[in-house]
């Protein structure tokens, strides 16, 4: 299993950040590794919210069906995408500081079954990806990552 975790200090009301992070359409704003998102149930985030995001892979791009599986508006929301390759599991929790707020990014990402004999390249590669996608959240939320 590969997995990356960064938090962002943000201005932003902790309102404002968590509904920016909980509808997954903005993931392409700032997660460079996605290249499309589609909102297939729901208008935006929500307890009930489905959306297909088109990621970069070798030989093209892959879609992953994200279904939301927890939904605590304003604290956390966790999204979940299985297919026959793969798990991906994203936690996203938000917290008051000060005027603004702390957004908590957790990413999961498991090989399925056989494939899992490759984790340890995953893990590596996954680094790299988080470290982009981080970068791209501080933009987007106007803060600074304070820890990975």
């Amino acid at each position: 299993m590969a997995r990356y975790s960064t938090t962002v200090r943000s201005p932003l009301a902790p309102e404002d950040a968590f509904a920016y992070m909980a509808d997954l359409r903005n993931f392409e704003r700032w997660d460079p590794g996605v290249t499309r998102v589609v909102q297939v149930v729901g208008d935006g985030g929500g307890p009930d919210s489905v959306f297909d995001v088109t990621v970069k892979s070798i030989g093209g791009g892959t879609t992953l069906r994200y279904v939301t599986k927890r939904y605590a508006a304003p604290h956390t929301v966790t999204a979940e995408a299985r297919s026959s390759m793969l798990t991906s599991i994203d936690r996203i929790d938000v917290a008051p500081d000060g005027e603004g707020s702390l957004v908590t990014y957790d990413a999961e990402l498991k090989l399925n079954g056989v494939l899992g004999v490759f984790d340890l390249g995953l893990r590596l590669a996954f680094a790299r990806i988080g470290d982009r996608a981080a970068a791209g959240l501080e933009r987007a939320l106007d803060g600074e990552r304070i820890g990975r």
